[in-house]
């Protein structure tokens, strides 16, 4: 007898498929928002004297990779046990934004941009994940808000008009980006993370500081994202990986 999920798993796992880790490894030295404590662990067993190993770890829950449920900024919004299993899984689209956010660290993905991947890939399907590549993970951990002599911040985001284009006219079920905000830091300046504030309240989650996005294609790939089922949880530190064609 053959069953055709285990076929199926099989496949995935053979030389024509690869894995590629999208998540940091947690530490002190991950990289997380600057108003945040680095996570802390304190051996509370140890095998001698008592024969097994427990350390008490103490991490904010947007530290690292991490997933934004909802309502971590919107108050009606869902929790984290409240997403779907089938929205953990997804197909995956990921828009390359290297080239222009190296040239200026303040750029905003546009509609354009996702037009003009769009002319060479196709359309984004309803139901995926979109994913904006900036290669920001191969920054050392703690130059990642880019801060310049005046001590501001200079990191890449995505435009609002992008972000309604791609939830209200593609239909996308989540998103993700490299850097730790959705908005761009010089766009807060201005108006604050009216983006992030628009994709949670849709109820659609996203998934930040991914890395690795480089080894994947425009699209193709699926991507998993997993995390604790907390109750009423308003995120967590998040392990994402995803299956591409070798």
């Amino acid at each position: 007898m053959t069953y055709e999920l285990w076929n199926i798993l099989d496949s995935l796992k053979s030389p024509k498929y690869k894995w590629v880790d999208l998540s940091y490894p947690v530490s002190a030295e991950t990289p997380f928002w600057h108003r945040f404590n680095p996570l802390k662990a304190e051996e509370k067993f140890h095998f001698d004297p008592d024969g097994f190993r427990a350390i008490e770890y103490t991490v904010i829950s947007q530290y690292g990779t991490h997933v934004d449920p909802p309502c971590h900024f919107y108050s009606k919004g869902r929790n984290l046990d409240e997403i779907g299993l089938n929205e953990m899984v997804l197909p995956l689209c990921v828009i390359d934004a290297v080239e222009k956010t190296t040239t200026n660290c303040d750029y905003e993905l546009t509609v354009d941009d996702i037009k003009e991947y769009e002319k060479t890939h196709g359309e984004i399907p309803a139901g995926c994940f979109v994913a904006m590549r900036t290669d920001w993970g191969e920054r050392k951990y703690k130059t990642f808000d880019n801060h310049d002599d005046e001590g501001k911040a200079h990191y890449p985001g995505w435009s609002i008009d992008a972000l309604k284009f791609l939830i209200e006219t593609r239909k996308v079920t989540a998103l993700g980006h490299e850097t730790s905000d959705t908005d761009s830091a010089a766009a807060q300046e201005v108006h604050g993370a009216i983006g992030e504030y628009y994709v949670l309240e849709q109820g659609i989650y996203q998934i930040e500081l991914l890395r690795n996005l480089k080894e994947l294609p425009p699209k193709g790939a699926i991507i998993f994202c997993t995390w604790p089922n907390i109750k009423d949880g308003v995120g967590f530190t998040a392990r994402c990986f995803a299956c591409t064609p070798a």
